[in-house]
């Protein structure tokens, strides 16, 4: 089979699946680079390809200066590709299974403190539509931990007030339950009743939570500068992002007591391990707090 309409079934295959344009563009380029390859090597057919193949075009990635994290994340897109071929009985073996990324050094996961959480809020006006909208969705992301993708795809349906409960659509297109808790939905409900109605003018009613200033749905972009501009007046000196507000918001839970099993379904993680990283931070600012706090902590330890 054709190296490249092994691509164009598989990309044809993540857009079935409700894959992001973001994923499919990114994996199209990724894999078509590694096929650009094997054709150098005359190679245009996968039962040509061979294991020596792949690993000397990671070798090649890696002479160039491809940074670690670029050529792991290559490599988990290939071991993708070859799961699909061999589920399809397109291939006998995944041989990308049997290549090695590279071994990337783990990296906690930055958050805000409590101070700056407060800072942040406080930026927005509550005297604009714009301004409730936005100490709104600072609220939500902040008490969901919900992806922004998630956070635009909101309908105003998907809040229920009684309850404390929100209703998301995360990746792959699975559905579930988040929580919030009294400010955010007091944040809401002041948006909905103060805020949206301006934004959405006269125009024919959408069932969008959150507006632009032309009363359409507001998109990541939008969501994701509005954020950053609010840690910029809340004087936080790293960049805020919608996916720093759920670091914050998981190791938050985290430092509260909260069990891994709950914020792992609350976040929509589905592995535990995906949320284990979250429970090193809290290990490491304990440690930080003892050796801080207790009178022996720096004590050296007699042989």
């Amino acid at each position: 089979m054709e190296l490249s309409a092994c691509l164009e079934r598989y990309l044809k295959h993540l857009e079935v699946n409700n894959a992001s344009p973001y994923t499919i563009k990114n994996y199209g380029t990724d894999i078509r680079q590694f096929f650009d390859y094997c054709a150098e090597q005359g190679i245009t057919t996968l039962e040509a390809l061979e294991r020596e193949v792949v690993r000397a075009y990671l070798v090649e990635l890696t002479e160039i200066g491809y940074a670690r994290a670029s050529i792991a994340r290559r490599v988990f897109e290939l071991r993708a590709l070859g799961d699909y071929l061999l589920h399809q009985q397109l291939w006998a073996e995944n041989l990308f299974r049997r290549v090695y990324a590279p071994r990337l050094p783990q990296r906690l996961p930055r958050y805000l403190t409590h101070e700056e959480i407060a800072a942040l809020f406080d930026t927005p006006p509550a005297d604009t539509p714009q301004g409730l909208r936005d100490r709104a969705i600072l609220e939500t992301l902040y008490a969901s931990g919900v992806r922004v993708a998630e956070l635009a795809g909101l309908n105003v349906r998907d809040v229920n007030f009684s309850s404390g409960e929100m209703r998301v659509i995360g990746k792959g297109d699975k559905e579930r339950i988040v929580l919030l808790g009294h400010p955010a939905l007091r944040a809401l409900q002041v948006y909905l009743r103060e805020g949206r109605p301006s934004l959405q003018g006269e125009r024919p009613p959408l069932p969008a939570l959150f507006l632009n200033r032309s009363g359409s749905r507001l998109s990541v972009r939008s969501i994701s500068e509005l954020v950053r501009q609010a840690g910029v007046a809340a004087g936080i000196a790293q960049t805020v992002t919608p996916h720093l507000l759920r670091h914050t918001f998981a190791t938050h839970l985290l430092d509260g007591g909260a069990d891994l099993r709950v914020v792992q379904e609350l976040l929509g993680h589905s592995s535990v391990a995906t949320t284990q990283i979250y429970a090193h931070v809290t290990q490491r600012r304990a440690r930080e707090v003892y050796n801080r706090a207790h009178p022996r902590a720096g004590l050296e330890r007699e042989g």
